[in-house]
């Protein structure tokens, strides 16, 4: 194997071999008993290729990362509250975001936001660190969320979203039961005085929006759907879902009646792009909330 120090957060090594997790913990940690090896990963300081890994008998093959957090990392994960950290490296910090949690503060407002434990995480061991904002979630939606770790990758990626960014899923769990089993909604949306964006299915001079779904399960009362975006304008999904006549749970703006969730039923599932450095697509997901399943089951 392989041994790269990174800054003091966390250990990288390449698997060279293919070979089970653990033991492969054992032959790297060799200053550690076996006893603490199992509890650094039962505390979910090691992930393989930037995904946390737990299971002892996870298989690796050869190529794949494995990074090690310090006990202090760790403990600076454990503060932040509503975000955990999907992947971290050189120049990105991939998260995901609970549902009620502000992306960004405005300027009218200061309360906690991910952007700010961010960057407050960052900064527990490098003073100096900037973040910087590459995309938003609403407030209300949960999921997959990127910040860049210097301004040059978050200019990269913002200057060339569409030619990165290669899949933008969502999970939306919406009112009644979505007769078709898939489907593509193409309008034009424009957003009124009251901040509501409308969709027209002819040319107003809106933006062009083009949100492709497929149903995964449903009942009488709600259904899962697989929601991939084609472009990302503000509030399509939710203003596409009541166009389709099936509104995202709990979203009283757009047409929902109901909201038995307590929150909105919108979640980023995953996010896949070109690295700016590796020039690797890469992709990242954030579990679906059990609670989505649970209220589409049959």
């Amino acid at each position: 194997m392989k041994k790269k120090q990174k800054t003091y957060r966390a250990t990288e090594y390449t698997v060279t071999e293919t070979i089970e997790l653990l033991p492969f913990l054992l032959q790297a940690m060799t200053k550690n008993s076996r006893n603490s090896v199992k509890a650094i990963l039962t505390r979910g300081q090691v992930a393989v290729d930037g995904q946390p890994v737990t299971q002892h008998n996870h298989s690796l093959q050869p190529g794949q990362k494995v990074s090690i957090q310090s006990n202090q990392a760790s403990l600076n994960h454990s503060k932040l509250v509503g975000v955990t950290i999907i992947h971290e490296d050189d120049d990105l910090i991939i998260i995901n975001k609970e549902a009620g949690l502000l992306s960004v503060a405005s300027k009218t407002e200061n309360e906690l936001t991910a952007y700010r434990q961010v960057t407050n995480y960052v900064q527990s061991s490098r003073p100096d660190q900037r973040v910087f904002v590459v995309h938003r979630l609403d407030k209300d939606t949960s999921g997959v969320m990127m910040f860049a770790k210097n301004e040059k990758t978050q200019q990269t990626l913002q200057n060339n979203w569409n030619e990165f960014v290669k899949e933008r899923m969502y999970t939306a769990l919406v009112e009644g039961k979505v007769v078709s089993e898939s489907g593509t909604i193409k309008s034009w949306l424009t957003e009124n005085s009251a901040f509501k964006v409308y969709s027209s299915p002819v040319d107003n001079g809106g933006q062009y929006a083009v949100t492709h779904y497929k149903r995964i399960q449903s009942n009488k009362d709600f259904s899962l759907l697989e929601v991939l975006l084609e472009t990302g304008r503000k509030n399509q999904i939710r203003a596409h879902m009541e166009e389709l006549g099936y509104p995202v749970v709990g979203d009283k703006k757009y047409g929902a009646t109901s909201n038995p969730l307590r929150r909105l039923g919108l979640h980023a599932t995953a996010l896949s792009f070109i690295h700016p450095r590796t020039g690797k697509i890469v992709r990242y997901v954030a579990e679906i909330p059990q609670i989505f399943i649970s209220r589409s089951k049959k």
